[in-house]
């Protein structure tokens, strides 16, 4: 019998002006994203991704320490908490990726993977970090330090690769060497210079490691910021890089695709990648 998991993204526009104080955005895009969720789950999805910092607008844009109130534990702040809950109630795994505080002052962009029972399984936390214009990250996150995890869910073997992560081939290879059957890119990027690989850098990922990718990109503008337009068109695609299903530019949408899981299986069958991998050649790779 074929193992069929219908997956859903979750792209959201931020509809508060992000001069509001931080815990009203947080508690309009919590409600808006609960709304969302329960959307997907009445569509079927059995395992849902939301978009990277889902719950406060993508604030990188900036510098300013008031985001730091943004942060919470994780798993024991109060939104991994609803989240587990949430998930127990729709019987669907859940991908939450939001601002992590490990210890005072020192802060992750982290998503948590919580199973369809509501059990909290672990996170995993952004390993590169842009610092430019736009996308200050560094003045807000420490480098990740777990590794590339991939979950057991009660339907698939997930990842999490966030963002940034997308432009660096080596931690994807660790997600399939790891066992990944489907890996969700959380981000938020803009239009203009890297909206080319959008299309391009994940479906490679796919076909190199030969398994489903979820990419979840914010959509519309932010204000006050208006640094750039947030592109939306959220998208699955297979073991073979095809694009399964698309989400819209500009507006609120759940991308829903059904992933047969044996793909992995059929395409690993036809080409030996991780067979034919030389790990004893590549010393080079671990070089400072």
């Amino acid at each position: 019998m074929a193992r069929v998991v219908r997956s859903g993204l979750i792209q959201a526009t931020l509809d508060v002006d992000g001069t509001r104080p931080v815990d009203e955005i947080r508690d309009a895009m919590q409600a808006k994203h609960e709304r969302l969720i329960a959307d997907a789950a009445g569509k079927g999805a059995k395992i849902i991704c939301l978009q990277e910092l889902f719950n406060g607008p993508y604030f990188g844009a900036e510098q300013d320490a008031r985001w730091y109130e943004l942060t919470e534990s994780v798993p024991d702040g109060p939104t991994v908490t609803r989240m587990c809950e949430l998930a127990k109630t729709h019987g669907v795994v859940l991908v939450v990726p939001l601002y992590e505080e490990d210890l005072p002052g020192v802060y992750y962009n982290t998503a948590a993977v919580i199973d369809a029972d509501g059990t909290y399984l672990g996170k995993y936390r952004k390993n590169h970090l842009p610092h430019l214009p736009g996308f200050w990250e560094k003045y807000y996150f420490r480098p990740g330090n777990l590794g590339y995890p991939v979950f057991e869910t009660a339907f698939a073997k997930v990842g999490v690769y966030i963002c940034y992560d997308r432009h660096f081939p080596e931690g994807a290879r660790c997600l399939g060497l790891n066992g990944a059957e489907i890996v969700f890119n959380p981000s938020a990027t803009v239009a203009g210079l890297s909206e080319y690989l959008w299309k391009l850098e994940q479906p490679a990922h796919a076909v190199a490691n030969q398994y489903f990718v979820g990419a979840i990109n914010r959509p519309g503008t932010e204000s006050p910021w208006r640094t750039g337009e947030f592109y939306g068109t959220s998208y699955f695609c297979d073991p073979r890089g095809q694009i399964l299903a698309e989400g819209s530019r500009d507006t609120d949408d759940i991308v829903i695709a059904d992933l047969d899981l044996d793909a992995v299986r059929d395409v690993r069958n036809t080409w030996q990648f991780y067979r034919d991998r030389r790990p004893d050649t590549y010393d080079e790779l671990i070089d400072p």
